[in-house]
C-alpha cells in the first residue's frame, strides 16, 4: 500500500494542483473508465477433449460400435479445465454403462483412430467409492504431462459398471519398455496397489473379451 510523503514540497499559493491535490490525479489510481485487468491464465502444453459414450445403446446389434460418441468440450488451459471438471458429473454419478473418455485433441477414443490403431491399454478396476479419485489423478498426470513418454498416451477412460474400469490408452503396443514405463508411472501416480494388464487393441479386436495381457506389472 502506497503512503502518502508528508515532506513533500506545494505551491506557495496552495493551489494544489498536483499530486492529491485539488482535482488532480493521485499518483497510481486507475482510471475509472480502464477495462477491468485481464485474469490470468496457465495454457497447458497441449489441448485435450472430453468425449461421452453410452454403451447400452450398443445391445441394439444394428447400432454400431462406437458411433454413439460425441466431443463434450476441449479445453487448453488449466482454468478451462477444472472449470469443466467443477461442473460436470464425476464418475459415481454417472449411470451404469457410461463412457467417460479424455483425449488429446483431434484424438478420437477409437480404435480406428490412426494415431491409436497400433496401440493398446492398461487398466485398473475399482469400487465405485474410489472411481472419482482415480480417475481425477489420472486426469491430472495426463493434462500435467507427468508421464516421461507422455508423446506415447492418447488418452484415458473412465467406463462405469458394476465394478468401474480406468484405461490408459497408449499408441505404440509393441514398444514393451515403454509401454511398461508408463504403467509402473501410472500405478505410481495413482499409489494402485493391484495388478494392471497391458492388451493390444488388435488383440481386442480379435478375441473381444477373451483378449489375454500382452504385459503385467503386479
Amino acid at each position: 500500500m502506497l503512503e502518502s510523503n508528508n515532506d513533500c514540497e506545494c505551491d506557495d499559493d496552495g493551489g494544489g494542483r498536483g499530486l492529491g491535490g485539488g482535482d488532480g490525479i493521485a499518483s497510481g489510481a486507475e482510471h475509472p473508465n480502464a477495462p477491468p485487468p485481464t485474469p490470468k491464465v496457465h495454457p497447458l502444453e497441449q489441448s485435450w477433449t472430453f468425449w461421452f459414450d453410452d454403451s447400452s445403446v450398443y445391445k441394439d446389434k444394428q447400432i454400431p460400435w462406437g458411433s454413439a460418441i460425441r466431443p463434450i468440450h476441449t479445453f487448453s488451459t488449466v482454468e478451462d479445465f477444472w472449470g469443466l471438471y467443477n461442473n460436470i458429473n464425476h464418475p459415481s454419478k454417472l449411470a451404469t454403462g457410461a463412457d467417460f473418455h479424455c483425449f488429446k485433441y483431434k484424438i478420437e477414443p477409437k480404435w480406428e483412430d490412426p494415431i491409436c490403431a497400433n496401440g493398446g491399454t492398461w487398466t485398473i478396476s475399482c469400487l465405485r467409492g474410489k472411481v472419482d479419485t482415480l480417475w481425477l489423478h489420472t486426469l491430472l498426470a495426463l493434462i500435467g504431462e507427468q508421464f516421461d513418454h507422455g508423446d506415447e498416451i492418447c488418452g484415458a477412460v473412465v467406463n462405469v459398471r458394476a465394478r468401474d474400469r480406468i484405461a490408459l490408452w497408449t499408441k505404440n503396443a509393441s514398444n514393451e519398455a515403454v509401454q511398461m514405463s508408463i504403467g509402473r508411472q501410472w500405478k505410481e501416480f495413482l499409489d494402485y496397489n493391484e495388478t494392471i494388464g497391458f492388451i493390444f487393441h488388435e488383440d481386442a479386436l480379435r478375441n473381444d473379451r477373451t483378449a489375454k495381457n500382452r504385459y503385467v506389472i503386479p
